[in-house]
């Protein structure tokens, strides 16, 4: 199936999920769009906004023009992909455009959040995704494991370079750093830290 046709049928999946309960969203993946039910913890939504603000305080000096933000798709027609990750380092201006995604060619970095329900999904197809979109840097934060994962240097459909962290760690992204002792751990199943 084409991009167009994939994208009018996310489009029709999106009009959908508006009358729905809950929240939900509508992505393209490699077996077409899709739409699932988003069920973030408060912990999960804690971990972005200190990643944003972090973020956004130094974007103002590396890159004046240019916000991170949680919300907005991206959109690489040519691979026919259309994901929308927990965080990502955008141009501020797209944000009053028109449209339903950003194009994947503006996109300076993205950041994924790994749920407990569906770990594999950050480590496998984004990890292929977002090199194949052209995006330069790729961070997977796992409050699952306490382990960080900082992906550069897009070839095809992989990343070239790894850097592996821990919660507590400074972690260099790109040209940003990002300070990680608030960031926590899920909880076990049923225990409190789930909320």
């Amino acid at each position: 199936m084409d991009h167009a046709k994939m994208r009018a049928i996310a489009e029709q999946l999106t009009a959908y999920a508006e009358h729905l309960e809950g929240s939900w969203e509508v992505e393209i993946g490699p077996s077409g769009p899709f739409l699932a039910m988003m069920s973030r913890s408060k912990r999960h939504a804690g971990t972005v906004r200190c990643i944003r603000n972090q973020l956004n305080d130094q974007l103002s000096t590396t890159h004046p023009g240019y916000v991170c933000e949680n919300g907005p798709k991206i959109e690489h027609p040519a691979i026919g992909r259309m994901r929308r990750p927990d965080a990502v380092v955008i141009p501020e201006d797209v944000l009053d455009e028109e449209g339903l995604a950003v194009d994947a060619r503006q996109v300076l970095a993205v950041i994924e959040i790994v749920s407990p329900s569906n770990p594999n999904n950050d480590y496998s197809e984004k990890l292929a995704e977002y090199p194949a979109m052209g995006i330069p840097r790729y961070m997977i934060v796992d409050p699952c494991t306490s382990t960080i994962e900082v992906h550069s240097a897009p070839c095809k459909d992989r990343y070239q370079d790894k850097d592996p962290h821990i919660f507590g760690d400074t972690v260099p992204f790109g040209p940003w750093s990002l300070e990680t002792s608030a960031f926590r751990r899920y909880g076990k199943a049923g225990a409190d830290s789930q909320r």
